[in-house]
């Protein structure tokens, strides 16, 4: 892949989020950043359409994606979390590719979108296309694939949330398939052990640090009923806190946030959720059964800098998995199907 610098990545970064009207600041309070975001967004957003051809390739593709992604957490915050999520199911199947956007094809073709962890759970595909128009309206000429845009938009749902922003290289390349298999047998489950979510992370050259560290996505977010009430999910701890009456339509109401305290803002509450035995999910209790993993649950705890810190590198190492061998690739057009009308390959 073909990188650039990542100071000048940040920077350019830094100077895209500020001019859509995100707060960089690590102790801004999230009511605050919203209030910025109704303000600012339409304003910003007819600046930089005034003056793309002013901006540089890479400085226009990261301001066109951070004011899609800054309109779609201003109306909805769990959006935020969402892409987070969005880019995790994307990079832990066969790398960074784009795989999970592609649509099934009846008959012909299944992707990933439609397998049990993403079908009806996995969200933002439109945020990701509203963020490729938006690169082609604002940035004529500008090669970005759909791999790119989800790793950026998850970086910037972080800072818009209250993280701390980080460097995100471009280069990466769509892929002209996708693995529903691998979804299922590669992304970390809510009724995970312990030894397997190190197993799954280990394949993807993760350490146990890194792992404890991505975990901390939960802080933001919430979980759906019907995987809330599974009793393979849950922490035993919490199952009498949970009212389970799920409705039969399989959609988004009875949310649970995944973080007690505050699920709208990206801090180390999570982990201080871990502590007291009030993880929700099964997966992320176990990650206190274990005396190494067990650390670094009462390290963030204890420092959230320390947890901002880790999360970032270890975003930027999981943004930076590759493609399978031998994978056909591309710059998708729309990131929802392959260029061309062919399927022959897929």
């Amino acid at each position: 892949m073909a990188f650039g610098a990542s100071h000048v990545s940040l920077a350019l970064s830094l100077m895209a989020l500020a001019l859509a009207g995100i707060s960089i600041y690590k102790n801004t309070h999230v009511a605050t950043v919203m209030k910025d975001f109704d303000t600012k967004i339409e304003s910003e957003s007819n600046i930089l359409e005034q003056n793309s051809d002013m901006l540089s390739q890479d400085f226009c593709i990261f301001a066109a994606v951070g004011s899609v992604v800054a309109e779609a957490i201003r109306r909805e915050r769990r959006m935020g979390a969402s892409l987070i999520r969005l880019f995790f199911h994307d990079c832990f199947v066969d790398g960074c590719d784009g795989g999970i956007l592609l649509n099934d094809i009846p008959g012909r073709f299944q992707g990933e979108k439609t397998s049990p962890p993403n079908d009806n759970s996995v969200r933002g595909y439109e945020v990701i296309d509203q963020a490729k128009q938006r690169i082609k309206n604002m940035c004529p000429g500008a090669a970005v694939s759909c791999a790119d845009i989800l790793a950026l938009a998850a970086r910037d749902s972080v800072a818009m949330l209250g993280g701390i922003p980080y460097p995100v290289r471009l280069g990466r390349r769509d892929a002209r398939t996708a693995n529903f298999t691998g979804s299922l047998t590669q992304l970390p489950a809510p009724f995970d052990d312990l030894n397997t979510q190190l197993k799954k992370f280990r394949a993807k050259g993760m350490s146990p640090r890194e792992m404890v560290a991505l975990a901390g996505a939960h802080t933001i977010g919430f979980a759906r009923c019907v995987t809330m009430c599974d009793d393979n999910n849950i922490n035993p701890a919490m199952k009498s806190t949970l009212k389970c009456n799920c409705p039969v339509n399989n959609n988004d109401t009875n949310l649970v946030p995944l973080d007690l305290v505050t699920p709208n803002f990206f801090d180390k509450a999570y982990y201080d959720d871990l502590n007291r035995n009030q993880g929700l999910l099964f997966s992320d209790q176990v990650l206190t059964g274990n005396s190494t993993t067990n650390d670094f649950v009462r390290s963030y705890s204890n420092n959230g800098f320390l947890f901002l810190r880790d999360f970032n590198a270890a975003m930027t190492k999981m943004g930076d998995l590759p493609p399978s061998p031998g994978a056909r690739l591309e710059i998708r057009d729309v990131c929802s199907r392959v260029n061309g009308n062919s399927i022959a390959d897929m």
